[in-house]
């Protein structure tokens, strides 16, 4: 299982997922190019010591991230998706692809991926925070493949 963040915008959004994916042992993709410094005060003070026990890999581009999880599903999650990630089985191989915070996704990244799921929500609301988003899904994902560290 992987976490991979698109482009993210918000260093704290991202720092928040580094350190969620630390906590749980699981590795984090993040695809440039980001829209802040990883040397961001915001971006440390929220990731705090979190930043130096995960595991991230950082990509120049989409097709370098592609080029490196090429046999891997890619699972997006998406306010667009049509699938409840509740309804969906996951797989202890599968990368849980999040979106920019502004913009999503672009459109060849919605054709990419091999599933897009949605969180079921409130009619008349948009989205959820995107860390929130992560941590929901990936815990449910974990759940399902038993893959929470012991």
């Amino acid at each position: 299982m992987r976490l991979a963040l698109f482009e993210p915008d918000i260093p704290q959004n991202a720092a928040s997922l580094i350190r969620l994916a630390s906590c749980v042992d699981v590795p984090i993709d993040i695809i440039e190019p980001c829209g802040f410094l990883f040397s961001d005060r915001g971006f440390r003070r929220a990731g705090m010591d979190y930043l130096e026990t995960a595991d991230v890999v950082r990509h120049d581009s989409w097709s370098a991230f592609l080029a490196k999880t090429n046999k891997q599903r890619l699972v997006l999650l998406t306010s667009k998706g049509e699938t409840s990630f509740l309804d969906f089985t996951f797989s202890r191989k599968d990368v849980l692809l999040l979106g920019r915070e502004s913009a999503g996704v672009p459109a060849y990244v919605h054709e990419t991926a091999d599933a897009r799921l949605c969180i079921p929500m409130r009619k008349g609301l948009r989205s959820l925070n995107v860390a929130q988003a992560g941590a929901m899904v990936l815990g449910e994902a974990l759940r399902q493949t038993k893959g929470f560290p012991k």
